[in-house]
């Protein structure tokens, strides 16, 4: 330990020092810390990183026996997709086909939780799908991997995922069990994050995405490995989807990145509609997803929402987290092109050369500065 310590904090100051130097110049992205780089350094590269993702996943299993939120399964026909409440705020995803008895979890952090979530729906898991090598999403490849001897470990081929046998890259279509996911290459938070699209059309179902540390309901994730311009195109990659596409996001963030949203954009409806919505299903531990069996939202809110939904097309199938439609109106980080949006974070009078991808790539990089000092005040 001492000794991954001790390496990790010389190798560390020669990364901040290279990294420094290297970014000095791009306004697109604040210069981190000593401290940042290190503490990076060694979650990312070195066994340091998995002991404290151990650490945490020891302690949330003592907080949260059952799970830090309640989900409930989605079923199209022979597609069922149960999400996997774990550590304080993660979602693993085991997608089934229930006619071929198969299973693929995507981002198993928790090996117990899948393999627990497996044996109850009596299916062989046949893959696993890596968004990227953080350990909050990584973390269960090497224990699955002795569990289920032969198990693929699929995962970008740049990213450095732990347990890797499968390397992929953007394109590629990956086919178990009569499931069919395709890779969409979505750098930005890491070098290598991918997002992974599931074919629906074989369960009569629309496409889902499950989109990592790319995408939240609201929000998006920091870009720790990128800058603003590759994020954006990350970002517009999977905005570009059709929009009754489902989001399957990698955390529950939903109130937060709401409650920043409405700071910048007050005046949406569609944002105040929706955290009218989060807040009374937060307040029992539910799940933002849409109209879960047992929710407690009242009457009205849940009638008015599935209106505007209805109204504006992107209706979320009961029990999914979110479509792309649905993400266009509320999450501001999709909205780099809109005035108001703009105007928020002081890039308006940019606006006067058109709106270029470096005008969008500006307002991206500030709401993003903005979103990382964001306090809740209670």
């Amino acid at each position: 330990m001492f000794f991954y310590v001790v390496a990790g904090v010389t190798v560390g100051m020669g990364l901040y020092c290279a990294i420094s130097r290297g970014r000095a110049k791009s306004p697109r992205r604040p210069r981190p810390s000593l401290i940042f780089t290190v503490m990076y350094w060694l979650y990312t590269k070195t066994r340091v990183g998995y002991w404290y993702h151990h650490h945490l996943l020891t302690k949330a299993r003592e907080k949260y026996p059952d799970g830090h939120s309640v989900t409930s399964a989605v079923t199209f026909g022979d597609l069922k997709v149960q999400p996997v409440a774990i550590i304080s705020d993660n979602y693993s995803y085991v997608v089934m086909n229930t006619n071929r008895r198969i299973a693929v979890v995507v981002d198993p952090s928790d090996p117990e939780a899948v393999q627990t979530c497996v044996k109850q729906e009596g299916v062989q898991l046949a893959a696993v799908l890596t968004t990227h090598k953080h350990w909050d999403h990584s973390g269960g490849n090497h224990a699955l991997k002795r569990m289920f001897p032969g198990l693929p470990i699929y995962g970008s081929a740049t990213d450095g995922v732990p347990a890797l046998t499968n390397p992929v890259v953007d394109g590629d279509v990956i086919q178990v069990g009569g499931l069919q996911f395709q890779v969409l290459s979505t750098p930005g938070h890491t070098v290598g994050h991918v997002v992974y699209q599931l074919d629906g059309a074989p369960f009569q179902a629309p496409n889902s995405l499950f989109t990592g540390d790319l995408l939240f309901i609201g929000g998006c994730g920091r870009t720790f490995e990128g800058d603003a311009a590759t994020m954006l195109k990350s970002l517009e990659k999977v905005s570009s989807q059709p929009d009754n596409t489902i989001i399957w996001p990698g955390h529950e963030y939903t109130l937060e990145n709401l409650l920043y949203g409405e700071t910048i954009d007050g005046d949406n409806e569609s944002i105040r509609e929706k955290l009218r919505w989060t807040k009374d299903r937060r307040k029992a531990k539910m799940a933002t997803w849409n109209d879960l069996p047992g929710t407690v939202v009242t009457a009205p809110t849940v009638e008015s929402y599935r209106a505007r939904l209805e109204a504006c097309l992107h209706f979320v199938p009961r029990g999914c987290p979110s479509t792309v439609g649905d993400e266009k109106q509320h999450n501001v980080f999709l909205r780099t092109r809109d005035m108001a949006v703009a105007e928020a974070v002081g890039m308006a009078t940019r606006r006067l050369t058109g709106v270029t991808e470096e005008f969008q790539a500006g307002v991206l990089a500030a709401l993003r500065e903005r979103k990382d000092k964001f306090k809740i005040s209670t």
